[in-house]
């Protein structure tokens, strides 16, 4: 049998059960060690708060439609940090170039299943690093969400940058932002997330709740503001405040999923009259102009190798390791 994690509904969470299935042609079988939980667009399935419960996306017109649903509960599957070890493959692969074998550990994207089926070109090049801890392999795609955002920032050699939101993808944008030669000043409305920004190549630390956020960041650049700000926290304010922070001409990548109307946002006060640029990074893609040298798959890729290199540490950001049966007390905390 194999174990599914499935939303019945907003905030209810079970592990249903399933017959296996055969393998399609072309496919290979992994069996999860680790699943990690998104707590950004992830949860916007479990709270019910999530743009295709209520709306239909469009993906020739590339517009969302009132009047239905694109997707209802249960939702099943969710999940997209898995790592796990491949325990068949399809015979036609045998010797295809980078195609990972029975016995290899991979990373990639089959949900918070107990076993994925995974069409094989989705796994070319796809077997965890030499050395790497198999809990690192589900930082693949939030290591690419974070790089994303930094590549969309355009940042250079001893320029400011601001990240808004310290969580699990925030941390690592700090992280890879200093890399590439930045000063970065972290924002988060938790101290405890702002003592691991610092320890994460944060030169500047500010609360969000109880410092005056784009006031602080113009005095510490000499009046002028930030180069650039990424905001991946998915909270208006915070977006808001990104836009207040930032030199004129600056730069702004909403890298956050933001939900429902933008309350607390007014695009009308710095935004308009410092002519910020406002771009989104979203993982479907990387910035237009590195497209001819960069994809997604290289994000993944390059992310796992500076954490294999030790340029980046992942295994601190895990909080809980929690066994599928405590699936829905995980998603509760």
């Amino acid at each position: 049998m194999e174990r599914v994690v499935q939303f019945v509904g907003p905030r209810d969470v079970e592990v249903a059960e399933h017959e296996r299935e055969p393998l399609p042609t072309g496919h290979l079988r992994v069996r999860t060690r680790y699943s990690g939980i998104s707590a950004g667009t992830e949860l916007t399935a479990y709270r019910g708060t999530n743009p295709y419960l209520t709306r239909t996306w469009d993906a020739e017109a590339r517009l969302f439609q009132d009047g239905a649903a694109g997707i209802s509960y249960p939702v099943a599957g969710w999940g997209y940090s898995e790592v796990g070890e491949v325990t068949e493959v399809s015979p036609e692969l045998t010797d295809t170039p980078d195609m990972p074998a029975v016995g290899d550990l991979v990373w990639g994207i089959w949900g918070h299943r107990s076993e994925g089926i995974v069409p094989a070109a989705r796994m070319a090049g796809h077997t965890l690093p030499a050395g790497l801890e198999p809990l690192a392999g589900a930082f693949a795609r939030v290591g690419a969400i974070a790089y994303n955002a930094v590549l969309g920032a355009g940042l250079h050699l001893g320029e400011d940058v601001a990240v808004f939101g310290q969580g699990v993808i925030g941390l690592l944008a700090t992280r890879l932002a200093q890399l590439s030669g930045a000063r970065v000043t972290a924002v988060d409305a938790l101290d405890v997330r702002l003592e691991t920004a610092r320890q994460y190549g944060a030169e500047r630390v500010l609360n969000a709740r109880t410092d005056a956020v784009a006031e602080r960041i113009r005095e510490a650049t000499g009046g002028l503001g930030a180069d650039a700000a990424i905001e991946i926290s998915g909270a208006y304010p915070a977006l808001h405040e990104a836009l207040r922070s930032v030199a004129v001409d600056g730069r702004v990548v909403a890298s956050g999923f933001y939900q429902g109307d933008g309350a607390g946002l007014r695009l009308g006060d710095e935004f308009h009259h410092n002519r910020v640029q406002l771009i989104c990074s979203q993982i479907g893609g990387v910035p237009p102009h590195l497209a001819g040298r960069w994809s997604v798959e290289r994000l993944q890729r390059t992310f796992l190798r500076l954490v294999a290199e030790g340029k980046v540490e992942v295994k601190s950001l895990v909080s809980h390791v929690v066994p599928v049966e405590e699936a829905a007390d995980a998603y509760r905390l």
